[in-house]
């Protein structure tokens, strides 16, 4: 029998609402400064949850109590910083896990090794390390980043490289092309090692992901393309002696029926305006990121949408959150029952964890986990017991 599947959250740590647009995570800043600017009004679908550390509190404990096993947190400029925010959020929690977002490029490795150290000890071994090489010129840029796309690759490979050296053959000296050291180590070494998640579709992420990732994330595109990635990166683990676990990035929006999530998704796009998704498609055409292109191919080039259905580009995947939405644009759309179907058929294509979100995420994790998460532990995909919801008092 396979093992099961690693279900985990997502902190909106740019905010949460109950549309699209609503938080700044993937939407051009000044979309997010006017909805920031009109908090409170408009209707229920356009109100903004700030980022406040009781807000993303409450989705924390939320995720736990529901029995997902970590939550990603973002990096970004209209981000709060994931390491900050998490190590907050560990005495808020007491099993959680956190996938803390990072780019290696504005952080020394000895340093982040450091950081992870002290993490593991003050959260009781709970980080898990998303790194994210980068893909957004201007973005990158922000933070003082103008390295070429294929060389900030190899610089995640070195910088990997000297993180693992700081665990396994401290103190040790490191000279490569973008970084050095001398007797390198960390006090107290990093115990337990944090997993290292890794994404990247480009031919100069792959071996990277084959060296160094313990778990290969990818978007939610339709199986048949996801079983390709798999593949791909299967095969450059094994030519390292390596074998990886496969994570699927994906949003969710699952209901009692079919037709009531299909709604939802309506609603959704209804709640869109054209030049919201004109902005950030033209924001989205500019990034660098092989990942953002293989998203925007799956939609038509232009094309205005009236319909949810007319973006649904693979039975039970929906492409209308990547209208306004750079990074993962497709969510799974359905009743329950059908939700676990498309998962089950992503598991089949060696897809080991899914890293869910949903708009509002507190609302959207119950729904997941109430519905899908049944259906899933039947057929033999999730382990565990049931998450225990507690029950009011009687009076």
């Amino acid at each position: 029998m396979t093992a099961p599947l690693a279900l985990h959250w997502f902190l909106p740590t740019s905010g949460d609402s109950r549309g699209l647009v609503g938080a700044g995570q993937g939407v051009p800043q000044d979309v997010t400064t006017s909805l920031a600017d009109t908090l409170g009004t408009g209707s229920v679908r356009d109100r903004f949850r700030p980022p406040t550390i009781d807000y993303l509190a409450d989705v924390a404990r939320t995720a736990e109590r529901l029995g997902f096993e970590g939550v990603l947190t973002p990096t970004g400029t209209f981000c709060e910083d994931a390491w900050l925010t998490t190590a907050a959020l560990v005495r808020e929690t007491s099993r959680l896990k956190f996938l803390v977002a990072f780019r290696p490029g504005v952080v020394n490795p000895v340093l982040a090794a450091q950081m992870a150290a002290t993490y593991q000890r003050i959260s009781d071994g709970r980080l898990m390390l998303n790194v994210v090489t980068g893909g957004e010129p201007t973005e990158q840029a922000r933070f003082g980043d103008t390295a070429p796309k294929d060389e900030r690759y190899a610089r995640t490979d070195e910088f990997l490289e000297v993180v693992r050296g700081t665990r396994s053959r401290a103190p040790f000296d490191f000279d490569g092309a973008h970084y050095r050291a001398e007797g390198a180590l960390v006090s107290g070494g990093i115990d337990p090692v944090p997993p290292v998640y890794f994404g990247g579709s480009s031919a100069a992420a792959g071996p990277v992901a084959a060296r160094h990732a313990d778990v290969y994330l990818t978007w939610g595109e339709p199986p048949e393309q996801v079983a390709e990635k798999v593949a791909w990166v299967r095969g450059l683990a094994a030519e390292q002696g390596r074998t990886l676990r496969f994570g699927l990035r994906v949003h969710t929006l699952s209901r009692d029926t079919s037709e009531e999530a299909w709604g939802h998704a309506q609603w959704l796009l209804d709640g869109v305006d054209p030049a919201t998704v004109e902005a950030a498609q033209a924001a989205q055409a500019r990034s660098e990121s092989t990942g953002q292109q293989r998203m925007n191919a799956l939609r038509r080039t232009g094309a205005a949408y009236s319909s949810a259905h007319e973006l649904e580009i693979s039975p039970g995947l929906w492409a209308g959150v990547g209208l306004v939405r750079g990074g993962a644009g497709t969510s799974l759309v359905g009743s329950h029952e059908e939700v676990a179907d498309l998962i089950e058929a992503y598991h089949r294509v060696g897809i080991d964890e899914l890293v869910l979100s949903g708009y509002p995420h507190v609302e959207e994790a119950s729904w997941f986990a109430e519905g899908v998460m049944p259906h899933l532990r039947r057929r033999g995909l999730l382990g565990g017991a049931p998450a225990r919801v507690p029950v009011a008092a009687s009076a």
